[in-house]
């Protein structure tokens, strides 16, 4: 079976990625792809759902995921940390599925270089 790729849709805080993956299956419906649920320690929003918008979790919680170097890519934006489950998406790529994830450019750069290497990249600015 083939491996799946990873995209990474990358932009400044607030700048739409999740909405330009919406749009983008909604207009183009993609089989075999998944977009990706993001670790976050920021408290949930009216209307998220824990394990469909983010996996929410405790700063304690994201730091001994830190040290484990659980996340593909994590960042701290406004007080809050955001990271990318490595074992999730290779879970899910593993399986021939392509990957759409989120990420703010603090998190691409702190990319390894073999995790840049195996993920196509989109940058965009809001304009």
């Amino acid at each position: 079976m083939a491996q799946g790729t990873l995209y990474i849709v990358s932009a400044p805080s607030g700048a739409g990625k999740s909405s330009l993956i919406q749009a983008l299956l909604k207009t183009q419906p993609l089989y075999d792809t998944q977009v990706s649920v993001s670790h976050t320690t920021r408290q949930p929003r009216p209307g998220e759902v824990h394990g469909e918008h983010y996996f929410f979790v405790n700063h304690d919680e994201f730091k001994e995921m830190i040290s484990r170097d659980a996340f593909l890519e994590h960042a701290e934006v406004f007080g809050n940390y955001y990271g990318t489950s490595r074992e999730a998406i290779e879970q899910v790529l593993a399986t021939g599925v392509d990957v759409f994830s989120r990420y703010r450019l603090a998190g691409c750069a702190a990319n390894s270089p073999e995790d840049a290497a195996r993920a196509e990249y989109l940058y965009f600015t809001a304009v």
